[in-house]
């Protein structure tokens, strides 16, 4: 198999890092909540900034966050679920706005991996949503973006030629294989960097609509040495860098499979 390009570079973590359910598992226990970051960059030079989805990021709280971190220290931001999951046709715009200035500090600081851009499994491919998806991808032009589908019909090629065009990365995912939810996919639509969400194969809790039962999982190392031999391997060949965010958050799990992903990238020479 064609090894990847040495300019590809691979960085691993998790989708969040402020859990107290992680002390004893991943931090010490009794360790404080503003002592998470700095303890958690000794292990990951990546972070999903996942809060960011429930409120609006302010440029004071960015900064603190970089003072905590080395000049290598990635984040990668989630949009705030006002422009992905509770949109008004008439404030979104403003929104977006205030959200660029929120995560400002990032983009000066060259810190910033992505924008990532979740929409729900009911935002489908229609044509209304086609429209407003392109209207916010306009809005956020200049901004390393990546797009999380979880409804399948966003699934085709017309899609990621469209998300190509713009230069736009389309998320790869994994997750429980239910009717419905976006399949697990390779495709490469931004030769800058990919991105994947690991958020694990619980089907019965995914159906619960419950969180901490959603993303209760705990993936084998064989199953993801299948992800780096079938799909991060190819990914890999195709882009600068790549970026790999476990969501399995509950009970200290996504550290402890971010940390076996890095070793199984080790031994098969990508990292």
């Amino acid at each position: 198999m064609k090894e990847p390009p040495p300019t590809c570079q691979l960085k691993v973590g998790t989708s969040g890092y402020s859990y107290e359910e992680w002390l004893n598992d991943f931090y010490p226990v009794n360790t404080p909540a503003q002592q998470m970051l700095p303890y958690y960059a000794q292990t990951f030079s990546l972070t999903e900034l996942n809060y960011t989805w429930y409120v609006m990021p302010r440029a004071y709280a960015i900064e603190r966050m970089l003072n905590l971190v080395s000049p290598d220290f990635k984040f990668a931001a989630k949009l705030t679920r006002a422009m992905t999951h509770e949109i008004d046709p008439k404030q979104w715009r403003g929104q977006v706005n205030l959200y660029k200035e929120g995560i400002a500090p990032l983009t000066q600081a060259r810190q910033l991996a992505a924008v990532l851009i979740q929409f729900p499994q009911s935002f489908n491919r229609s044509d209304g949503n086609r429209r407003y998806l392109a209207a916010l991808l306009d809005q956020l032009q200049y901004l390393p973006l990546a797009v999380e589908f979880r409804s399948a019909s966003w699934a085709v090629d017309k899609v990621f030629d469209g998300l190509a065009q713009r230069g736009i990365t389309l998320v790869a995912v994994d997750e429980p294989d239910l009717p419905g939810l976006f399949p697990p996919l390779d495709v490469v639509t931004n030769p800058e960097f990919f991105y994947i969400r690991f958020h694990g194969r619980n089907a019965a809790g995914w159906r619960s609509g419950n969180m901490q039962i959603q993303f209760n999982y705990d993936y084998s190392d064989a199953e993801l040495s299948d992800w780096v031999d079938k799909r991060i391997m190819n990914m890999a060949n195709q882009a600068k860098a790549g970026y790999m965010l476990f969501n399995n958050h509950v009970r200290g799990q996504a550290p402890k499979n971010a940390q076996s992903m890095v070793r199984l990238l080790e031994q098969a020479g990508l990292v």
